[in-house]
């Protein structure tokens, strides 16, 4: 990850809390239930709180549909700096994701990082 940027991992808390990049937030795109995934409708609302629209921000999730998801949304509320990690954490079968790496992980958030703490 470049110098200056963030890490955002949009996928869902139990999804964040079973690993992550070490130092990333988490704002959910969507929220794992009992029936599924549904959309986190303040998802938006929470990362204007969290980032200015000129933060420099890298984008992730499981394997990259969320991930463009999101940078879309992003993009359309005046983020510019956006990058998206098109693997995300798992892979998504061309390529190794964050996960299949040395990069750093974690499996707890660092303060004001985790979704409790971020959520509107």
């Amino acid at each position: 990850m470049e110098e200056g940027h963030v890490y955002l991992d949009v996928r869902s808390v139990p999804e964040f809390e079973s690993g992550h990049p070490k130092g990333a937030y988490n704002i959910p795109l969507m929220h794992a239930g009992k029936f599924g995934m549904s959309p986190n409708p303040k998802f938006m609302e929470e990362v204007e709180k969290a980032f200015p629209k000129d933060a420099r921000i890298v984008v992730g999730c499981k394997s990259g549909g969320r991930s463009v998801s999101a940078c879309g949304l992003m993009e359309m509320s005046g983020y510019k700096d956006l990058l998206e990690q098109r693997a995300g954490f798992d892979g998504n079968g061309a390529e190794p994701g964050w996960g299949q790496t040395a990069l750093p992980q974690s499996t707890t958030a660092e303060p004001g990082r985790a979704y409790s703490d971020l959520k509107t």
